[in-house]
């Protein structure tokens, strides 16, 4: 039989700990050749003002498919998020489909916490005092979330283009409201806007900045951050393969002022140990496009438990 869970049904059985905690565990599967992830496949529609991505992969006894939307003007014309997604999880062994979800509060979710994962080891043990949240859309509160779990006690600034919106993100963890110069002052920023031309610059970093979370870039041409902030620092990302053409560093590299030889190495490294960050490095840059792995993961957890709690759907989908 085949699980259906909806979007409210998954958000009770999986929270941003056990995503913090799921992401870790995938990043570390990655370098260990425990899984298989081919780079995602976008279908394009710039007529229709969005796209869809297919995300395949594979971890032991299950395999997942999510596809994924990005539609900007989703909210304002039909009254929907910018992002739907919906998961298909499999039982890698024999194929049958054990459970089809709604994905959209997983990839919220596991997106905030790869920031905070990368943010973890890219400083090394390093307690960082501020966080400063450049973007403050749904994604600007599950990066404030998923650092909250690692960090209880870190301060944070919101940035935003739209002030009631910062401020209201902002008050809502105690935290307060800045301009783009106060957000980048902080020890880590996350960067979470669609921007297409570079938001933070390098003259913007305050001197305490000591990592940033590129988070906004997920498609070609998408670019949040300045070519020479990346340039000058210790340079990660999730995927090779998706970061050069569809990350932060897209545009920089097709525009040369990035090279391969550019980026140190990926977060599955760092979790790893294997890649340590050079105590020359005052800034680190971790570059996010969203693993299926880290989709796959969350996935079961919620799957587990849903079957424990006998919570869902079933039906026999092949009936």
């Amino acid at each position: 039989m085949t699980r259906i869970l909806t979007r409210s049904e998954v958000a009770g059985l999986v929270t941003m700990a056990d995503a913090v905690e799921a992401v870790e565990e995938a990043f570390g599967a990655m370098v260990r050749g425990e899984s298989q992830m081919p780079s995602k496949v976008y279908l394009s529609m710039a007529d229709l003002d969005g796209d869809f991505r297919a995300m395949p992969a594979r971890r032991g006894e299950f395999a997942s498919l999510k596809w994924v939307n990005a539609h900007p003007h989703n909210p304002e014309r039909y009254g929907l998020p910018a992002v739907l997604a919906s998961l298909i999880l499999n039982d890698a062994r024999k194929a049958s489909t054990l459970a089809v979800m709604d994905a959209t509060r997983i990839t919220a979710l596991r997106t905030g916490a790869a920031a905070a994962v990368a943010t973890k080891h890219c400083l090394a043990g390093e307690v960082p005092a501020s966080l400063g949240i450049v973007g403050a859309g749904v994604q600007g509160k599950l990066l404030i979330e998923a650092h909250r779990v690692i960090y209880p006690n870190i301060t944070v600034v919101v940035a935003d283009l739209d002030t009631a919106r910062a401020t209201a993100l902002a008050s809502e963890f105690g935290g307060r409201t800045g301009t783009l110069e106060a957000a980048c002052a902080c020890t880590v920023v996350c960067t979470a806007t669609p921007a297409r031309r570079p938001v933070v610059q390098l003259e913007h970093l305050g001197p305490d900045c000591r990592h940033i979370n590129a988070m906004g870039a997920d498609a070609p041409n998408k670019q949040e951050i300045a070519g020479a902030v990346l340039k000058s620092a210790w340079l990660i990302v999730d995927s090779r393969e998706q970061a050069t053409h569809s990350g932060e560093v897209n545009v920089p590299l097709h525009d040369g002022l990035l090279t391969a030889a550019d980026i140190a190495g990926d977060i599955g490294q760092v979790v790893a140990g294997h890649l340590k960050r050079p105590p020359t490095a005052r800034l680190s840059l971790f570059d996010s496009t969203g693993l299926a792995i880290q989709d796959l993961a969350l996935a079961e957890r919620a799957l587990a438990r849903a079957e424990a709690n006998n919570i869902g759907l079933l039906v026999d989908l092949h009936a």
